[in-house]
């Protein structure tokens, strides 16, 4: 894979939300790295984004709070029928409910599911 320049001919940055212990996070960061792009990682369940750094990824990607909840997990079935502010409320209360792996560049935000879905972005 080439490495990826931005308009200006810098590479690209990109902030990957990511959790080490699933594949498809491991997929991504991959990805990212083998494209040459200039990453940033973001151990979420470390470190969990704020609920406006939460509601600005999701609102850049075009996606709602339903649509980012992780729902392999036993706390989404509580709340996927809820309301957006319910769903970060509880994602909030456990970053496990944030579905991943989320990618962030110049050029927007992107859910990696399916991984092919980051080139969009890169």
């Amino acid at each position: 894979m080439t490495r990826v320049n931005n308009d200006d001919g810098a590479f690209v940055k990109a902030t990957i939300y990511h959790n080490p212990k699933c594949s498809k996070s491991r997929e991504a960061l991959a990805l990212l790295q083998e494209a040459g792009a200039d990453v940033t990682i973001v151990e979420y369940l470390k470190t969990p984004p704020s609920r406006a750094e939460l509601v600005g990824l999701y609102d850049r990607a075009g996606m709602t709070p339903r649509q980012g909840l992780r729902m392999a997990e036993d706390g989404a079935k509580a709340v996927k029928h809820g309301d957006a502010e319910a769903i970060l409320d509880a994602m909030m209360i456990d970053p496990l409910l944030i579905e991943r792996p989320l990618v962030e560049t110049d050029k927007g935000v992107r859910l990696g599911r399916p991984i092919a879905r980051l080139h969009e972005i890169l």
